[in-house]
């Protein structure tokens, strides 16, 4: 089930609200023990034959958890328990996500003809790394105790199941455990609304909107200099809006059952060099690969030289945790060059004269957006020949036919490109702060300005106009 479908906004949201908030008033597990089932309910629309899967990883890392947590083990046996752990959920991720890129790997270097078709269960690489830093925690002592249907909503709370944030124990369980005698807050509902109401605009009439001109660059016909650009920057602000739409439709979600979701996504393409921009974007993968692979490895406790190599290695993996593919592996190798080249320049290179401050701000952040738009088209691309046969096209400015068709084109860009660079971001506008709670700290005011709520309604009416029959999120693949 979508987000963005017609069934979800007026039948399963509705009931499962009114379900909680009922249940809610007898004080026990019942809302908990609701929310968890109507997760798997809304897993089961699109991934029914995974169920099974997803229960079973949750019972297993909970039981994992729970040896680890009563610390009654010798230390060598915690490890072994807490490798058991990590090992089982890394397998199921191996071989539903990269068996038949081993395979084809294989039968390239070995000529051989094994054939693997294996259906890849949606979010399992979302509740696979949510469940790995609880076990890394709970080995560590970082985690209390908790109830089974506490820890089950973690994982399955479906806000975040199909596409993220990747949620974190710590954040999360004592929010649930408080929801045992939840109320209805009208404030929280309709910030909630809001928020998903812009959100689902940002899907369904921005990126929506924006995807035939991707075809432009990665279609079937030979771009011209003009139409590969043209292509690649559609991408760019597709997957934009796409995932910033989907993170603000899961927090607004979220709201209504009075529940904060941390923030996943800031304004990325506003960052002035690429540790910014990882800051910004998909931020919670982020923080994971961070806290448990690149400080794990050594972070910069060993020198620049290894700080260098934990850096490739973590975006290398980062790379290949978006999807089995070379181009993954390649979108996330750039991406380590990158941090790697930006560590480098900010340990060297001289500081800029207070006068020409204000232009190396902007020359960096130019130098940023181009070398993010380079790397989408790896991510983009159906293999690296084909990002490679684009990318020459985007540096071939001889083969140019700049019509009246491409200047529209450019224009509708340029238009995406103010929204992103110019434009206040979700939180600001409402005043999310995920930290201490507190959202739509202006709506009081808000209440006096009719047009406010009017202009969130004509957003919210065009978002739903705007639902096309089936339109995934860019990141339910991953």
């Amino acid at each position: 089930m979508l987000f963005n479908s017609y069934p979800f906004i007026f039948l399963f949201l509705p009931v499962v609200l009114l379900g909680y908030f009922a249940l809610g008033r007898l004080g026990n597990l019942a809302p908990v023990i609701w929310l968890a089932l109507a997760s798997l309910a809304f897993y089961s629309f699109s991934n029914w034959q995974f169920v099974a899967l997803l229960v079973g990883s949750v019972a297993f890392n909970y039981g994992i958890g729970y040896l680890l947590i009563a610390r009654k083990l010798r230390p060598p046996l915690r490890f072994a328990v807490l490798t058991a752990g990590v090992a089982g959920d890394l397998l199921l991720l191996g071989i539903f996500k990269y068996a038949g890129f081993l395979a084809a790997n294989f039968n390239a270097l070995f000529s051989t003809g094994i054939t693997l078709h294996i259906l890849l269960p949606v979010g399992i690489s979302f509740y696979t790394f949510t469940q790995i830093a609880f076990l890394v925690d709970a080995y560590r002592g970082n985690v209390a105790r908790y109830a089974l249907p506490h820890y089950a909503l973690f994982v399955t709370y479906f806000p975040h199941l199909i596409a993220g944030p990747i949620l974190h124990h710590k954040d999360m369980i004592p929010q649930f455990e408080r929801a045992e005698t939840k109320r209805p807050d009208a404030h929280l509902i309709l910030c909630g609304l809001i928020i998903f109401a812009i959100g689902l605009f940002k899907k369904t009439c921005l990126a929506d909107g924006i995807q035939p001109l991707v075809s432009l660059a990665f279609g079937p016909n030979a771009p011209t200099f003009d139409q590969a650009w043209i292509g690649a920057l559609a991408y760019t602000f597709q997957l934009y809006f796409d995932f910033s739409g989907y993170s603000d439709m899961a927090i607004g979600i979220s709201l209504m059952f009075g529940i904060f979701l941390p923030l996943n996504f800031n304004s990325p393409y506003k960052a002035r060099n690429i540790i910014d921009f990882w800051r910004r974007w998909h931020m919670t993968l982020s923080q994971f690969l961070r806290d448990y692979l690149y400080i794990p490895l050594g972070g910069n406790r060993h020198g620049r030289i290894l700080r260098y190599v934990n850096l490739m290695i973590t975006m290398l993996l980062g790379g290949l945790w978006h999807g089995a593919a070379w181009t993954f592996v390649a979108w996330g190798a750039l991406h380590g060059a990158y941090l790697c080249i930006n560590h480098a320049w900010n340990n060297f290179a001289p500081k800029a004269p207070p006068t020409l401050e204000p232009v190396a701000r902007f020359a960096a952040f130019v130098l940023t957006f181009v070398a993010v738009v380079v790397a989408w088209v790896f991510f983009r691309a159906d293999d690296i020949n084909s990002a490679i046969y684009v990318l020459s096209k985007m540096a071939d400015p001889a083969h140019l036919a700049l019509g009246r068709g491409e200047i529209a084109d450019l224009a509708f860009v340029a238009a995406y490109a103010a929204l992103a660079w110019l434009a206040p971001n979700t939180q600001q506008i409402m005043g999310y702060d995920h930290a201490n709670r507190t959202v739509g700290s202006g709506l009081s005011a808000w209440r006096l300005r009719p047009l406010f709520l009017y202009a969130t309604a004509a957003v919210l009416a065009f978002g739903i106009l705007g639902i096309q029959q089936h339109s995934e999120f860019i990141y339910f693949r991953f």
